[in-house]
């Protein structure tokens, strides 16, 4: 009887070690998850508690990497075109909160969201950023268009370093393939390229930005005849600087609803000096998507691009 008792008593005792011996890995695992860590970004250090899942983002481009890392954000802002979203981004954001624009986020409507974590930009928010840090732990960018350094920032910040990497790596690898076939089948490369945006008043030849610098790390030169090759925008108001936007390729949008844009651009096509233009002669002008190419600014874009650059080129991939 004693005996029975004894190994009875054994056997209790065990179960209860066993199971406070996985209430305790458990535990481990979850501080683990929850750990604080401090991300550094452009407006200093910001301390991140574990993997935060209610996110908002404040600018397109950070709207676009999350998407691309996989995570829905809880509340965005507008799209600067086809409102509320972007088309190629509306079935990831199905029901998320539109939480004003860019350049004037609605606080009230953050703070109701009760996020987690705020991805924002110094040029668009440093104003508030007080604001915004009093509501959730908030991050940002220098600007809007670098979509690389968004990718590595959200990275950090959402503890999905090994999906940020992933991304920059296959757009690196993306990069190098472009670059070797460029120079394989184009004679004539590197190319001088402009991308132009035709406007009622006047026309604009974008250099640096999210087309810019993308073009800029694919290996094109800029255009022909424009001194300051840092300029961001050179602005033109008379046909007469048509030669500046000479180049061996051109990329141009414009506003197609606009009429007084087509117009416009129809007088600055049929201009004499228009046709002077390398990249007329050799029919290497080429129509873009505005958001694509200009206004969306994440990776996901990017890769949207690269794949029209392929095309346009006959490249390819």
């Amino acid at each position: 009887m004693f005996k029975k008792s004894f190994w009875s008593l054994l056997v209790v005792l065990s179960i209860v070690l066993l199971a406070a011996c996985g209430s305790n890995s458990s535990e481990g695992k979850s501080d683990s998850k929850e750990k604080t860590r401090t991300v550094e970004s452009a407006i200093g250090s910001t301390e991140i508690k574990g993997s935060p899942k209610r996110v908002v983002t404040l600018y397109q481009g950070a709207t676009d990497a999350a998407v691309a890392m996989g995570i829905k954000p809880v509340g965005v802002v507008e799209s600067w075109l086809e409102t509320p979203t972007y088309k190629y981004l509306r079935d990831d954001l199905k029901g998320v909160k539109i939480v004003g624009q860019e350049t004037q986020p609605n606080l009230e409507e953050i703070e109701k969201l009760k996020p987690d974590l705020i991805i924002a930009s110094k040029v668009r928010h440093e104003q508030i950023f007080d604001q915004l840090k009093e509501i959730a732990p908030t991050v940002a960018t220098e600007t809007v268009f670098t979509f690389k350094d968004t990718v590595k920032l959200m990275g950090e910040a959402l503890n999905k370093q090994d999906k940020s990497k992933e991304l920059l790596t296959k757009w690196d690898d993306r990069v190098a393939d472009f670059k070797e076939k460029a120079k394989k089948n184009i004679k004539n490369w590197p190319m001088n390229v402009a991308v132009v945006n035709f406007r009622a008043d006047h026309a604009r030849i974008y250099q640096t930005g999210f087309a810019g610098s993308i073009l800029t790390e694919l290996g094109f030169e800029g255009p022909k005849n424009v001194k300051d090759k840092k300029q961001d925008i050179v602005t033109l108001t008379d046909k007469e600087s048509i030669p500046q936007m000479n180049a061996d390729v051109i990329y141009y949008f414009m506003d197609d609803q606009d009429k007084s844009v087509e117009k416009a651009y129809k007088e600055w096509t049929s201009h004499p000096l228009w046709k002077q233009l390398d990249a007329v002669k050799a029919k290497q002008v080429h129509k873009v998507d505005e958001i694509t190419w200009n206004m969306a600014g994440g990776i996901i874009a990017a890769n949207m691009m690269l794949d029209d650059i392929y095309d346009r080129l006959g490249i390819d991939q």
